[in-house]
């Protein structure tokens, strides 16, 4: 079965979501800091009307901080009936990729985040690392 993804890049690795959990794709914008949330909660914007959670990915996944830059992106995904736009470095595109093409992740992988990694997508000479958005999102 084929499966079309949104390929974007965190720390120099490319990731991919179901398309069919994406909203929308929007520029960096400031992020009002609320206190007392989880560390990886940036804070919310305004979209639209209506306030929107926003969560940095390096730091959900445990990967090095990065500086924002102009290829900045905010993805806004709906999962668990919960709306939040995800902070990554740069949205490469839009793929479809055939099921074959997809592998579970490997026994190896171990701790509390590996969950979150459905499976490896092999794309010509890439290797794309396919997040579930449920298990991603299910603590904001």
């Amino acid at each position: 079965m084929e499966r079309q993804l949104v390929i974007f890049e965190l720390a120099h690795e490319l990731y991919g979501v179901e398309i069919a959990f994406v909203e929308s794709i929007i520029k960096m914008q400031a992020v009002t800091a609320i206190p007392h949330t989880e560390q990886f909660v940036e804070g919310v914007i305004n979209l639209r009307g209506s306030v929107l959670p926003v969560i940095d990915l390096h730091k959900r996944l445990g990967l090095p901080a990065k500086v924002l830059s102009k290829n900045s992106r905010i993805i806004v995904v709906m999962a668990n009936n919960t709306k939040v736009g995800m902070i990554v470095d740069m949205v490469c595109e839009v793929l479809n990729v055939s099921g074959e093409a997809i592998e579970p992740p490997p026994a190896m992988i171990a701790g509390a985040d590996a969950e979150v990694i459905i499976g490896i997508a092999k794309i010509a000479d890439r290797l794309v690392i396919l997040l579930d958005l449920g298990k991603l999102l299910s603590d904001v």
